[in-house]
């Protein structure tokens, strides 16, 4: 039977960080980049220090990339990270007509340098989940598929996710023939089905290509 492998170190660039004297920084990452509606997220999280040159408590973990998770899971992380003493986070959104005014990229660009420079003090450095951001107001680390390598990135994703999933579910309530509760924004059959049926609402990204093709008027050409 083969030897199973050791779990990854997921503060490893953390501790790399912390070699190079850079002792206080924060996970980034966003939710909802691919949906038709709503806004995207973002979160920027500070770990504990000792967790990181010590020991994880045994409840965190499990923490992983939002994707990974089942929503009982993110949930429940969610409301640990949110409550653990030691855990600074701060959590930013672009609206779906910011998205429309200046693109997917920048307002989740933008999204990101809200959380970062909401923590007091603001961090150094920031350990970014994905390519670099030329735009970032902080030196930093971008990770491809940091969300699976770095808890202080996967902490980020949890928060951002299930934030904007509640987002979506409470604008459910009040846009409830989308069923925006079930899909979350993302472009699923149903979900297009809805927006031909009814046409967009205030909350969806026209410049999205779907959008735009069952509403030609609003992005003429």
């Amino acid at each position: 039977m083969p030897a199973r492998r050791p779990p990854p170190d997921r503060f490893l660039h953390e501790r790399e960080l912390i070699a190079r004297g850079i002792l206080r920084f924060a996970g980034v990452d966003e939710a909802g980049r691919g949906p038709l509606a709503g806004p995207v997220v973002a979160a920027a999280v500070i770990l504990p220090m000792e967790w990181i040159v010590g020991t994880m408590p045994a409840e965190f973990l499990d923490l992983n990339d939002s994707k990974q998770l089942s929503e009982p899971a993110r949930d429940e992380f969610h409301r640990l990270l949110t409550t653990t003493p030691g855990i600074e986070f701060a959590v930013a959104e672009s609206s779906a007509e910011i998205i429309d005014a200046i693109n997917i990229l920048q307002a989740t660009h933008r999204a990101m340098n809200e959380a970062l420079m909401a923590l007091r003090p603001v961090p150094g450095h920031a350990l970014v989940d994905g390519n670099r951001v030329p735009s970032l107001r902080r030196e930093h680390t971008p990770l491809v598929q940091g969300d699976g390598r770095s808890y202080s990135i996967a902490a980020a994703s949890v928060l951002a996710k299930v934030t904007r999933d509640r987002w979506m579910k409470s604008a459910h309530q009040r846009w409830p023939e989308y069923g925006f509760d079930q899909h979350k924004g993302y472009g699923t059959p149903a979900h297009l089905e809805a927006v031909a049926r009814h046409g967009p609402c205030p909350i969806h990204r026209r410049s999205f290509a779907p959008i735009r093709r069952l509403d030609p008027e609003l992005f003429p050409g």
